[in-house]
């Protein structure tokens, strides 16, 4: 199942859309976007595609995404903060409270 799912950036609803090859919705991450910043408010993998790596490829692509626009990001959805800590090759993207202040 996992070649066959597509993520786009649906700008229109401000949030990463996975869809399968019959162009169901498989899952989502709604995000808000700020100059400089890109916060993740809530990622969601629908019932039928749980357990098939959906959420994770929402991430991948989303993260590849804020890092190609030179966005820094805000992971307020507990799904990222633990996807964050797991993959580290993201970690110069996370805005931290002491970059707020500078």
């Amino acid at each position: 199942m996992e070649n066959e799912i597509s993520v786009v950036d649906a700008k229109d609803h401000s949030r990463y859309e996975a869809h399968d090859a019959e162009g169901n919705l498989m899952g989502f991450v709604d995000y808000r976007l700020y100059p400089g910043v890109i916060t993740f408010i809530h990622a969601e993998t629908l019932p039928d595609y749980r357990g098939h790596g959906v959420a994770g490829r929402i991430a991948t692509k989303s993260l590849d995404d804020a890092r190609a626009l030179g966005l820094r990001v805000k992971p307020a959805c507990p799904f990222y903060q633990s996807f964050l800590e797991e993959h580290t090759e993201y970690a110069d993207l996370v805005k931290h409270h002491e970059q707020d202040a500078q």
